[in-house]
C-alpha cells in the first residue's frame, strides 16, 4: 500500500509488489510527487473537455459514416493548408535527425535495457498498445524510463545481470508513446471521474525527464497513437505549450511523430504536421492499425470487404496509396517519414524457417527505403542489423530531401482490392487463434505477445475481431466450402480454439482463455461492436481492491 499525502488530500494506491529482480531506489511515491499531481491535474483540467468533445465527434462521424450520409474525402475547410507550399516543419531536433532504424516495446525494465543497448537510432517506448495498462505496469513503466534517464536502471536476476552498455546520453533516443485519447486512468479519478490516459502518461514523464533530457542534449519526444482528426493534434499541441510554459522550457522543444494508424487520418496528414507546427517531428506508418481502421469506419460498407488477413499487404493498392502519400506529404514539408513495423522475432530452432522469414524483413525494408521511407521500426533486437544495412543505403541520416512525384486521390485511399482476394475458413481459425492468444495474455497483465514468431501488439487482435464482424455482418460465403459465414460458424470455432489453447496453455488451468472468448464472442458473431478491445477488457484488469486515486481536492 502506498500513501501519499498532498496537504489535506490522501492517495491511496494498491500497488502490485515491485517486480521481481527489477529494484530500484526510486519508489511509486516518487512518481506521483504533489508538485507533478498538481501539473497532471492542471493539464486535466484544463483539456478534458475537449478531449470528450473530440471523442464524440468520432462518434457521429461513424454513425454518419454507417448511415451512408458520409464519405471519407479530404476536408474541403482546410484545402488552404494543403494548397499553401510555403509552410514548413521545424529543424530536425538533437537526437532525431538519424532515424533510419526505430526499435519499439514496453517501458519493462529489461526490455527498456535490452533496447537501449540494441544497434538502433531511436526507441518508441510504449505505453500503449503493447502495454497492457495494469497500474503496476503503468506505474513503474515511469519509474524505469525515470531511472533509465538518470543511469541507475541496472539489475541484477539468477541468471542475467542487465545494465546499459554505456550511458544513457549515448544511448538511442527514446520517444514515449502514451496511450491515446480514448483510454482513461481508472486508478487516478478528477472532480470524480477517471482521468485521461493520454495526459496522465505524458504528464509524468514531460514532469519528471524535460529538463534532464534537455541537459542530455536530446528533449521530450512522443508518438502520438490513434488520431482520426486533426484537431486531435491541435489539442496536443496546446497541451504541449501549456506544459513548456510550466516548466518554463522553450517552445517547440517537445516533438512528436504522428502514427497515420486510422483511415480518417489518411485524408488529413498535412493537416496534422501543421497543427503540430514548431512540435511536429513527421507522421509513421502505423500498418496493422491502418488496416483495423479501414475494415472499422467501412464495416457496414459490403463494397469494402477485406480478405484473409495473409493477403493484406503492403502492397494492396488501399496500402500503398497511403504510404506514398505520407512519404511525399512529410517530405514535402520537411519532417520525417517513418516506415511500418517489422514484427518478426528470430526462430532459433529452425534455420531455414528463420532464413525466410529475415529474408521477408529484408525485402519489406528494401520497399519501405526504394519508396523514400526515412527510417524504419523492428520489434527485435536482432532485426536492427537488418535494417540499419538496408537503410545505409540512403547515404545520408534521412532523405527528407527526395519528395516523390505522386498524386494520390481519395479513390485510391479507399481502393480496398487485394490480389487473390479469398475467405476461407482457415482465415476464419487465424483470426481466432491469433485474436484468442493476444486477448488472453492481455488479461494476464501481457501487451507485447510472441504468437507465430511474430511480436504482436493490440492492432494483432483488432484486426481478427474487424474481418470476423464484417464477414458475419455481410454473410461472407466462404471458397473452400461455399457455405456462409454465419454467427454459428464463427462461435463454432471460437470454442474449438479455446480448447485447443488451453489444453495447451503454460500457465495451465490459470490461463484466461475463457474470459478472453467470453467477450470475444459478441464481437466475433456480428452481436456488437465495441471501438477498441482494449477499452472493451480493460475493467478486467483494473485492480478491484484499489482504492481509485481522487485528487479532487488538489488545488
Amino acid at each position: 500500500m502506498v500513501k501519499i499525502s498532498l496537504d489535506n488530500i490522501q492517495i491511496f494506491a494498491d500497488v502490485d509488489s515491485v517486480p521481481q529482480f527489477a529494484p530500484s531506489t526510486t519508489t511509486v511515491a516518487d512518481i506521483l510527487t504533489k508538485d507533478a499531481l498538481k501539473f497532471v491535474v492542471l493539464l486535466h483540467r484544463t483539456f478534458n473537455e475537449t478531449r470528450k468533445q473530440l471523442l464524440i465527434n468520432r462518434k457521429l462521424q461513424q454513425d454518419q459514416l454507417d448511415s451512408g450520409k458520409l464519405k471519407l474525402d479530404f476536408l474541403p475547410e482546410t484545402a488552404a493548408i494543403r494548397d499553401d507550399p510555403v509552410w514548413q516543419g521545424p529543424i530536425l531536433a538533437p537526437g532525431l535527425i538519424n532515424r533510419s532504424t526505430e526499435i519499439t516495446g514496453p517501458p519493462l525494465r529489461n526490455m527498456l535495457i535490452n533496447a537501449l543497448n540494441s544497434s538502433v537510432n531511436t526507441y518508441m517506448t510504449d505505453f500503449e498498445d503493447s502495454l497492457a495498462p495494469t497500474w503496476s505496469n503503468i506505474v513503474y513503466g515511469q519509474v524505469n524510463l525515470f531511472d533509465a534517464v538518470r543511469d541507475q536502471i541496472n539489475f541484477t536476476t539468477p541468471r542475467k545481470d542487465y545494465k546499459l552498455n554505456k550511458p544513457f546520453a549515448q544511448s538511442p533516443t527514446i520517444i514515449v508513446r502514451p496511450r491515446g485519447w480514448h483510454m482513461e486512468e481508472k486508478h487516478v479519478y478528477v472532480d470524480g471521474e477517471p482521468i485521461s490516459a493520454s495526459i496522465f502518461d505524458f504528464a509524468l514523464y514531460f514532469y519528471h525527464n524535460a529538463h534532464q533530457l534537455i541537459s542530455l542534449g536530446k528533449g521530450p519526444y512522443f508518438y502520438l497513437p490513434k488520431m482520426e482528426h486533426h484537431l486531435e493534434a491541435k489539442l496536443w499541441n496546446d497541451i504541449f505549450n501549456v506544459a513548456q510554459d510550466y516548466l518554463a522550457i522553450p517552445r517547440g522543444t517537445i516533438r512528436a511523430t504522428v502514427l497515420i494508424e486510422t483511415l480518417p487520418a489518411a485524408f488529413q496528414m498535412e493537416e496534422i504536421i501543421y497543427q503540430l507546427r514548431q512540435h511536429s517531428s513527421g507522421l509513421n506508418c502505423g500498418r496493422w492499425d491502418y488496416i483495423f481502421s479501414t475494415i472499422k469506419k467501412l464495416r457496414n460498407d459490403n463494397t469494402h470487404i477485406l480478405p484473409n488477413r495473409d493477403l493484406v499487404t503492403m502492397t494492396s493498392p488501399f496500402m500503398a496509396a497511403y504510404v506514398k502519400r505520407l512519404i511525399n506529404t512529410c517530405h514535402r514539408r520537411g519532417v520525417h517519414a517513418m516506415g511500418g513495423m517489422a514484427a518478426h522475432i528470430p526462430i532459433k530452432d529452425d534455420e531455414t524457417a528463420n532464413n525466410i522469414a529475415m529474408d521477408k524483413v529484408r525485402k519489406d525494408k528494401i520497399r519501405e527505403l526504394t519508396n523514400g521511407h526515412d527510417g524504419s521500426w523492428v520489434a527485435h533486437p536482432a532485426l536492427a542489423p537488418i535494417c540499419n544495412e538496408v537503410f545505409s543505403n540512403m547515404g545520408t541520416p534521412n532523405q527528407i530531401y527526395f519528395i516523390p512525384d505522386v498524386h494520390i486521390t481519395e479513390a485510391d485511399l479507399l481502393n480496398t482490392n487485394c490480389e487473390g482476394a479469398k475467405i476461407t475458413t482457415d482465415g476464419i481459425k487465424v483470426n481466432l487463434d491469433i485474436g484468442l492468444q493476444y486477448m488472453e495474455a492481455w488479461l494476464r497483465g501481457s501487451g507485447c505477445v510472441p504468437i507465430n514468431n511474430l511480436m504482436e501488439d493490440a492492432a494483432t487482435a483488432e484486426v481478427s475481431r474487424c474481418q470476423l464482424y464484417q464477414w458475419v455482418h455481410h454473410n461472407i460465403t466462404l471458397q473452400d466450402t461455399n457455405e456462409p459465414i454465419t454467427p454459428e460458424i464463427t462461435a463454432k470455432i471460437l470454442q474449438e480454439q479455446v480448447d485447443i489453447l488451453a489444453a495447451k496453455s503454460p500457465v495451465g488451468d490459470k490461463n484466461k482463455f475463457a474470459l478472453a472468448a467470453k467477450y470475444f464472442l459478441p464481437e466475433i458473431t456480428g452481436e456488437k461492436f465495441s471501438d477498441f478491445l482494449t477499452t472493451l477488457l480493460y475493467d478486467e484488469i483494473v485492480t478491484k481492491k484499489d482504492k481509485p486515486i481522487d485528487i479532487t481536492s488538489l488545488k
